[in-house]
């Protein structure tokens, strides 16, 4: 009987996937100002013991530490502390939002919590030296939200923009904290959005996910051309996770935009949901395995399916045409390398690049949990390249 070998990557709740990827992904938005130690300390001092089912441990406990954080926020703010208050409401946004994430469906509480992070992340605006503007982008009949991150370092008068989409089940509050602060500072504005299926667009708004997301990619860029500190030929997109399918589709679909990252690679959805029901969700994911059918807005597993099966990229990234980039990890557990090889191979673009991260350099987990400021530096290099020095 062979010896079951540790994962090559570290694990904080080891034989939990989900809990230690979510706990990894709060880890991670240190350097960018989203999560502090002693705080992640306490969330697993309360979770030590835990059973891996237990999403209710898991709400409870990152909740009680984001309330303790906003309490620090709310004293620091009273006494115009503004940056020590910035710093605080920060983080009590990335908290409140990560612990929502498994709660599904949405109850009150955990609608009341989501509506927590998101107050939380306008009160940093408010006292972050950051200059964002919360936007609303019009979308057939009403409007998707979204923040404005104006670029810093700049004297031009218009400004290139990053269109920033979530995946699956991010929030554009924990958005903000991969990688934007970096992205500002190079001088790139950046327009972070809920779009159909995530965030305050499906939890407010009932805005379900759909496999056409290019028109929600061609409203943003519609937005972006109305603003006069926005150079509409220097518009990019990156999409993280699922967003993977997300920006080639609108990158493919609209030629506004010119240049796009993948950042975790996609190529059949509804294959990779197929498989990971037949495994009865015994399997690596970042959300229980009813949340398919709540951000489709079914009722069913058969249903979800169903809906899933125009979902795919093969006949849509043949039509890609700007330059491209792709990021994956090697040990990927949700995305297996093979599709990110088949979706980079089907690419149309004469300039693409695939960049797949190792265990031994880091950044080899899903969407580079492991290493984000790696990921950040390379995917925000490129975007420099492609978009500022040609």
């Amino acid at each position: 009987m062979s010896e079951k070998k540790d994962p090559p990557y570290f694990m904080y709740f080891p034989g939990n996937y989900r809990w230690s990827a979510a706990f990894i992904n709060m880890l991670s938005a240190a350097p960018y100002g989203g999560s502090e130690i002693g705080e992640l300390h306490k969330i697993g001092t309360k979770l030590k013991g835990k059973s891996a089912d237990d999403d209710e441990a898991w709400f409870t406990a990152v909740t009680e530490v984001a309330d303790g954080v906003r309490a620090y926020a709310e004293q620091f703010a009273s006494k115009n502390y503004q940056v020590s208050a910035a710093h605080a409401y920060q983080r009590a946004a990335n908290y409140y939002h990560m612990a929502e994430r498994f709660r599904t469906p949405k109850d009150a509480r955990a609608l009341d919590v989501f509506q927590r992070g998101i107050d939380c992340f306008r009160e940093f605006i408010k006292h972050t030296d950051y200059q964002i503007e919360i936007v609303e982008v019009p979308y057939e009949d009403g409007s998707l939200p979204g923040y404005f991150v104006h670029a810093q370092n700049s004297k031009r008068e218009k400004n290139p923009c990053i269109v920033y989409f979530d995946g699956l089940d991010v929030t554009k509050e924990i958005q903000f904290m991969r990688g934007v602060p970096d992205l500002v500072k190079r001088g790139f504005s950046v327009l972070i959005m809920d779009g159909p299926g995530t965030g305050e667009a499906i939890r407010l708004r009932q805005k379900y996910l759909r496999y056409d997301y290019e028109v929600a990619g061609s409203a943003c860029i519609d937005y972006l051309e109305t603003r006069a500190d926005v150079n509409v030929d220097k518009i990019g997109i990156v999409a993280i996770s699922l967003g993977g399918y997300y920006a080639p589709r609108c990158a493919a679909k609209d030629t506004r935009y010119k240049a796009c990252i993948a950042w975790g690679a996609q190529w059949d959805y509804y294959q990779t949901w197929k498989g990971r029901i037949e495994a009865q969700f015994k399997t690596s994911l970042s959300v229980p395995g009813h949340h398919i059918n709540w951000i489709l807005g079914v009722d069913t597993l058969e249903q979800s399916l169903e809906v899933l099966k125009p979902f795919t990229l093969d006949g849509v990234m043949q039509e890609m045409t700007c330059p491209f980039l792709l990021v994956h990890g090697a040990e990927d557990e949700q995305i297996p390398l093979a599709d990110a090889q088949k979706q980079f191979d089907a690419c149309g673009s004469k300039d693409k690049t695939f960049r797949v991260y190792t265990a031994e350099e880091g950044g080899s987990q899903h969407c580079q949990r492991d290493y984000l400021t790696l990921v950040v530096a390379d995917m925000w290099n490129w975007f420099e390249e492609k978009l500022m020095r040609n």
